[in-house]
């Protein structure tokens, strides 16, 4: 059985700067707080905490005199909050992110009605509208409908969105509102390296009988993946570790494809294929053992 990596997988920028960014100040101060998970990761979550990193809800949570804001990133009301409280603050952001929130204040500040093409429980997308200060909604709907007051609409995205399917909404969001838009303003804020994981997937199961997509099952860009591969018809299946695969899934399978949301960490993705280079010698010994049972037997001279 042959086990084929995707040629982009694992770790974003963004993501591995927002860790290296919490382990170091853990290191130095012995124990901080995180408001909310780094990542949407379980391994990467339970290995910070080994480390140091604690998860609280909020400001009011926070033991440590250190808190760190997530890649996702928060509104300005953190930043104030958090000084006021006398806590040191880490903003870990991703910095596509934060060009998000910056087009977001910048376009409001003009005047325009900001829609995000996003999760509206997503704490990115929550992040993003709490720089628009009541002027932005989300939605995934293109032909939901909103108040568009003065004309003016500026659209952005999720940074998770593909740059495909977020095209896809803003020709259907433009079709749909023409009649009530004088001025338009679009600012694509998809993330390179995600868009770029969503291509290599589609590649991967086009040449794979089977994808194994390795992500937290809360990573909404991990879920995209699994529903990319899947989408192409491919047998696919969406795990958090390596002990979820069953052996079953790789009978009679030639190739399995092996991808990894953006907040997946280098070792769970060695350890799936690891676990399916040793399922898939269990297999095959086990084939070999049932042909040797099924030949004839010789008669001896």
């Amino acid at each position: 059985m042959r086990i084929v990596r995707a040629k982009a997988l694992g770790f974003c920028f963004g993501v591995r700067r927002a860790i290296d960014m919490v382990e170091e100040a853990a290191d130095e101060r012995g124990h901080i707080d995180s408001l909310g998970s780094i990542v949407h990761n379980p391994v990467v979550v339970d290995g910070l905490v080994e480390k140091g990193v604690q998860v609280v809800g909020g400001l009011d949570d926070v033991a440590s005199g250190t808190v760190a804001v997530t890649a996702h990133g928060r509104g300005p009301e953190i930043t104030r909050e958090a000084k006021e409280r006398g806590l040191d603050l880490i903003d870990a952001t991703c910095p596509i992110v934060r060009k998000s929130q910056k087009a977001a204040r910048s376009l409001c500040a003009e005047g325009f009605r900001l829609i995000i093409y996003g999760e509206t429980d997503h704490p990115e997308v929550r992040g993003v509208l709490a720089w628009t200060e009541g002027k932005g909604t989300a939605i995934l709907d293109p032909e939901a409908e909103i108040d568009i007051p003065r004309r003016k609409v500026a659209l952005l995205a999720q940074t998770t969105k593909s740059e495909e399917s977020f095209a896809k909404f803003v020709a259907r969001f433009v079709g749909h509102n023409i009649g009530r838009i004088n001025e338009l303003r679009i600012v694509n804020t998809t993330c390179p390296e995600t868009d770029e994981r969503y291509h290599a997937a589609r590649e991967l199961a086009a040449e794979c009988d089977l994808v194994i997509v390795v992500g937290g099952r809360n990573s909404a860009n991990t879920r995209k993946l699994a529903q990319t591969c899947a989408d192409t018809g491919v047998e696919t299946h969406h795990i958090e570790r390596a002990g979820e695969i069953k052996s079953r899934w790789l009978e009679g399978k030639d190739s399995v494809g092996v991808t990894a949301g953006a907040s997946t960490p280098d070792q769970s993705i060695d350890e799936v294929v690891a676990r399916l280079d040793k399922l898939g010698e269990q297999l095959h010994a086990k084939g070999r053992r049932a042909g040797q049972r099924l030949q004839p037997g010789r008669v001896g001279a």
